[in-house]
């Protein structure tokens, strides 16, 4: 455990602890599935599909789950969350074991497995501000993101690349394991952030947002990059083994590239914003990330890719950091699962799209055409965000 997480209370290391096992499955399954899906199909476009489905609940339930988080206790709907993916993972292992498993079905576990995230991740920044006081946010969610990044991006793609090459079972039953696990942890939490939102009509939310002018923006620049980032990862697995010749093994390891920046990220956001601001650092972060989309898209080697991922890692977790902390500074508790739940809707719903849109873009063009088309959206979306965000800078206060 890092320094910072030693420093928070007992009740967040738990969380923190259920996190990073439970990312830890999740990167073993984020190295897995698409491999996975290129022993089903090598089009691009049925390859895109399963990332669609994966992501295509945040624009359809963004706005539920955000009205159920303020309903029910935080901490119990993340542990139940955590055993029906664990469930659905299993189903996925069997299939496999089975040789059951096609592009279908595949797409219809995605899409499962999406939903529940949507649900976990929105009562999982809801219920920090319950467990840890708001000058240590920005600690506590840096600590999160390297707990996240270390699983999810550092050891396990690696490890998921490795038990794929010696039985593509392995991977999905080691995730299925970690889900247990990690729910295990979280059920014997005492019950905390319990939504006091009355009826917690989904509107409340939206209306807070709307009224509130930097978020919003923020909300919308999201929306964009993620879109971007979708069209361009969609086919990195494509990318990386038909383009650069790489094996399942050696996919892992590229996709750990993001995560030494990632980690980095996360050890340093607290004193990088503490320097520069936190509006400061965003639009660096944003700067940067659209230049390296660019750069992806004409890496010409391995190292050359893992060192831009590495880069892209890093911003990207700055910018996480910092959004995630200055909407649970200034939502209120009782609203910030439905805040949240429209926030992501306008953040991560067009998710789908940019992945369907990545496939179709590489099926036509090429495999790397998807990255510099991206690093153009997301310059042109800073550039369009500016007039909020300089002077939110400049004033050093949130605008409304």
């Amino acid at each position: 455990m890092t320094r910072i997480a030693a420093r928070l209370p007992r009740a967040y290391r738990r969380l923190w602890w259920a996190t990073g096992i439970d990312c830890l499955g999740n990167g073993v399954f984020t190295a897995a599935l698409p491999l996975l899906a290129v022993t089903l199909s090598r089009d691009p476009r049925e390859i895109a599909l399963v990332s669609v489905a994966t992501y295509l609940p945040w624009l359809l339930l963004s706005l539920t789950a955000g009205s159920v988080v303020d309903r029910c206790d935080r901490i119990t709907l993340m542990w139940r969350t955590q055993a029906s993916q664990a469930l659905i993972v299993g189903v996925l292992a069997a299939l496999v074991a089975a040789d059951a498993m096609g592009i279908p079905a595949l797409v219809m576990l995605a899409f499962a497995l999406g939903t529940c995230d949507v649900f976990y991740d929105n009562a999982a920044q809801a219920v920090l501000p319950d467990l840890v006081p708001k000058h240590l946010l920005h600690q506590a969610n840096g600590s999160q993101q390297v707990a996240a990044t270390v699983g999810r991006q550092f050891l396990g793609p690696p490890l998921g690349g490795l038990l794929f090459a010696l039985a593509w079972t392995l991977p999905f039953a080691l995730d299925a394991v970690s889900f247990v696990v990690a729910a295990a942890l979280l059920a014997r939490m005492p019950g905390r952030g319990r939504g006091r939102g009355g009826n917690a009509k989904v509107l409340d939310g939206l209306r807070w947002l709307r009224k509130h002018r930097l978020l919003r923006t923020l909300a919308l620049l999201l929306g964009v990059n993620t879109f971007s980032g979708q069209l361009a990862f969609a086919t990195l697995v494509l990318l990386v083994t038909d383009e650069l010749h790489l094996d399942a093994g050696a996919y892992g390891v590229v996709l750990a590239g993001a995560a030494l920046g990632s980690v980095a990220g996360g050890l340093v956001t607290t004193r990088l914003v503490a320097r520069l601001g936190d509006l400061c650092a965003l639009l660096v972060s944003l700067a940067v990330n659209a230049v390296v989309f660019v750069g992806i898209g004409f890496s010409v080697n391995v190292p050359m890719l893992g060192a831009l991922l590495a880069v892209s890692g890093f911003v990207t977790t700055v910018w996480n950091v910092v959004t995630v902390s200055v909407r649970q500074q200034h939502v209120p508790s009782s609203l910030l699962g439905r805040v949240n739940g429209v926030y992501r809707l306008l953040g991560w719903g067009l998710m789908p799209l940019g992945a369907l849109a990545g496939g179709l873009l590489a099926h036509r063009f090429g495999l790397r055409v998807p990255y510099p088309v991206a690093g153009i959206l997301r310059a042109a979306a800073l550039l369009a965000a500016l007039p909020v965000l300089i002077p939110a800078l400049r004033g050093g206060a949130t605008p409304r």
